[in-house]
């Protein structure tokens, strides 16, 4: 039986549901090392809100921060992510099966080539003709 529980999946997964988190990860791998004043500059939410969403990526290992003085600096800790890439894997090759299958199929001329039946065209729908409007009710 296969092992469908793993925490740090879980956690990897969890973290980056969030289209902010995501966002602050797209910013530290663009930036590398930043504080975390310069991090929450560009985002309409509050420093303690931002602070959470550090919390919630440090707890799936894709954060490190690093103080030095008052300055705590921010670094992305891509490695957690490769356990949910050989998971996702798995799925791409479904995928991957079943768009090829779709696009063979499309490809293949021979399911357009059979002629049309005689009782095809008997089965149209025709377009029916309007008619006149009946009398009006009269109160």
């Amino acid at each position: 039986m296969v092992n469908l529980q793993s925490p740090v999946l879980d956690r990897t997964f969890a973290a980056l549901a969030d289209p902010t988190r995501r966002a602050l990860l797209a910013r530290l791998d663009a930036q590398g090392g930043v504080s975390v004043s310069d991090l929450a500059r560009p985002f309409p939410v509050s420093l303690p809100a931002i602070m959470k969403h550090l919390d919630v990526l440090s707890d799936a290992g894709l954060v490190t921060r690093k103080k030095v003085g008052r300055t705590v600096t921010c670094q992305l800790k891509a490695e957690p992510m490769e356990q949910a890439m050989n998971w996702l894997a798995k799925y791409e090759r479904y995928w991957t099966e079943q768009l090829d299958r779709l696009a063979a199929f499309v490809e293949d001329d021979s399911w357009q080539a059979s002629p049309a039946s005689p009782s095809s065209a008997a089965s149209k729908r025709r377009r029916k003709k309007s008619t006149k409007p009946g009398p009006s009710r009269k109160k």
